[in-house]
């Protein structure tokens, strides 16, 4: 993408006024590239780094691995502080191209680093769709009793789903905050342009934290994320809440009913209790044959379909 871009540098003029807070910025087509380029390769870090702190093949997921093995709140305490972590350098590659990105041509120099990192977006998007088909044949291939070996395969896939679904949010998120800024900048220059055709002085308009409707504005703006968030992990946990009450409740059922008629197994032993030395498949042929002694008594899927949509 970097070479892909050189062309669309000559459509530029060779010298870009751009007026923003009073001040006129000269922008050369080679510091825009620049821009592009900021933003582009902020963004490879951004995900280089993201793949670092949640991939399984590097240090920090694998010492958060081994903390699970001293209870739920040492996983808990350093799964928090490996996930603040992580934000470190992101924010240091955001920083640096905002300051260079401005320095060079003002807020459309921002704009332009924040279509660089968009630039590979796309890609990252379409691998992310990958994570959620690999992690779901793995909870298959779990629940249709498939060999060890299936899992196996599926758990590592599974795990790079999860990788490229965090890397396509490090992009995601590194680009808005740029937009952000961007279309923050064309908000103050709008407002100085009003203040024009209204006849007033066209001065900078500056926004002063220290003006109480603006700092209310700003705890309550940074408050929102926070709730949309708690109400999203609500409706999950209830949904999950709900979605293994009822598997409970259908697993007792079926146990109640599909009690062996016959010596399906030697010693009459119940099939729910079967050894998993002799494999979940052959377990799960034998909860079918007992089903259909029972008078055919299967999963109502219907319902569990309709608690996760």
């Amino acid at each position: 993408m970097s070479l892909a871009v050189i062309p669309l540098v000559y459509i530029l003029p060779e010298k870009l006024d751009i007026s923003f807070a009073g001040q006129i910025y000269e922008a050369k087509q080679w510091e825009c590239y620049g821009c592009v380029m900021f933003g582009l390769w902020s963004g490879l870090i951004i995900g280089l780094t993201t793949e670092y702190y949640t991939s399984h093949t590097y240090a920090p997921t694998r010492n958060l691995a081994k903390s699970c093995f001293y209870g739920a709140a040492p996983n808990v305490i350093n799964g928090l502080a490996l996930g603040y972590m992580s934000c470190v350098i992101p924010i240091i590659c955001l920083s640096v191209t905002v300051l260079f990105s401005f320095k060079w041509a003002a807020m459309y120099g921002v704009a332009l680093a924040a279509l660089g990192m968009l630039g590979c977006l796309p890609i990252c998007l379409s691998v992310d769709g990958y994570g959620p088909i690999s992690d779901n044949a793995g909870g298959i291939a779990e629940m249709a009793a498939l060999h060890e070996h299936v899992r196996k395969a599926t758990d590592a896939l599974d795990a790079a789903g999860n990788t490229t679904a965090a890397v396509g949010k490090g992009f995601a998120i590194g680009s808005a905050c740029l937009v952000a800024l961007a279309l923050f900048g064309a908000y103050i220059t709008r407002i100085a342009e009003e203040q024009a055709t209204e006849g007033k002085a066209m001065t900078a308009f500056n926004v002063n934290i220290l003006e109480p409707y603006t700092f209310a504005g700003l705890l309550f703006g940074a408050m929102l994320p926070y709730a949309f968030t708690a109400l999203t992990m609500k409706a999950v946990g209830d949904a999950a809440q709900n979605m293994i009450g009822e598997i409970t409740t259908q697993i007792d059922e079926m146990k109640r009913l599909t009690k062996p008629k016959t010596d399906l197994q030697e010693g009459k032993k119940d099939v729910f209790d079967t050894d998993y030395a002799l494999g979940k498949a052959h377990a799960y042929n034998l909860v079918k044959e007992c089903a259909k002694e029972a008078g055919k008594v299967y999963p109502d899927t219907t319902k569990c379909v309709a608690i996760s949509t």
